[in-house]
């Protein structure tokens, strides 16, 4: 029998399937918005002025270091990070716990990016690219995508380990700014509208806060696991409450 306020796996894999569902349904609107609906309609018509003053503005060193970030966010560096990072969680934690999270944070981004890229035909800016176009929709930017659920689930981790707010509040701010230049670069770059990268971003943070949702609240500090599901925290205190007058 299941204690109460801990979900099987079969109810936990369903709940994170329906916000997924809802996730999807959310970009695919939001695509075909911009697509068929606000395409010349201001700020979105001014997007392909925005890349053509970057593409005006381009400097050899800047384009070398867009270059970089372009790279970090590119699937087989995504995976490869993912993994190693998986297999440190494992070790220093001893458990699945915080390894399957970011894996299912990763992996759902990953999902809902190529289900939107199928439903939604979004052309890439019309200026120079300085990196191979894949054959998926401009809408949402897939290495922004990435990178957010990555950096930001791994931000996830390390803050909730480490007790020091310093220490935590710069860790944090650090991983943050990775994504952040992935997308600045992927603009830079002209493979995709402000838009697209602004959509990538809401992508991977939906993502992982489902993933922690759904993995890590239950194991988080009462406090934390009430923010992240206030069922759980209050079915928690609840409990701790209930055995304090035993």
């Amino acid at each position: 029998m299941h204690s109460i306020g801990r979900p099987s796996t079969g109810r936990l894999a369903g709940r994170v399937a329906l916000a997924l569902a809802a996730l999807l349904a959310a970009m695919v609107g939001l695509g075909l918005l911009l697509t068929k609906v606000l395409e010349n309609v201001p700020p979105i018509s001014a997007e392909d002025g925005v890349s053509r003053s970057l593409a005006a503005g381009r400097s050899p060193d800047a384009t070398a270091v867009s270059g970089f970030f372009s790279l970090v966010g590119s699937t087989p560096v995504i995976i490869g990070v993912m993994l190693v990072v998986a297999v440190i969680f494992r070790l220093v934690f001893h458990r699945w716990r915080e390894s399957v999270f970011l894996v299912l944070a990763v992996s759902a981004q990953a999902l809902v990016f190529l289900l939107t890229t199928l439903l939604v035909s979004r052309s890439r800016p019309d200026v120079p690219h300085l990196d191979d176009s894949p054959p998926t929709s401009s809408f949402p930017s897939g290495h922004t995508g990435a990178a957010t659920a990555l950096y930001l689930g791994i931000a996830v981790v390390l803050a909730w380990h480490t007790r020091h707010v310093w220490a935590r509040r710069s860790v944090v701010l650090a991983l943050l700014l990775v994504p952040l230049s992935v997308g600045l670069a992927r603009l830079y770059r002209g493979m995709h509208h402000p838009s697209d990268v602004i959509a990538a971003f809401a992508n991977g943070i939906t993502c992982v806060y489902v993933s922690a949702r759904s993995l890590l609240a239950r194991a988080l500090p009462e406090g934390l696991a009430a923010r992240l599901d206030p069922a759980q925290g209050r079915t928690e205190s609840a409990g701790a409450t209930s055995r304090a007058r035993r």
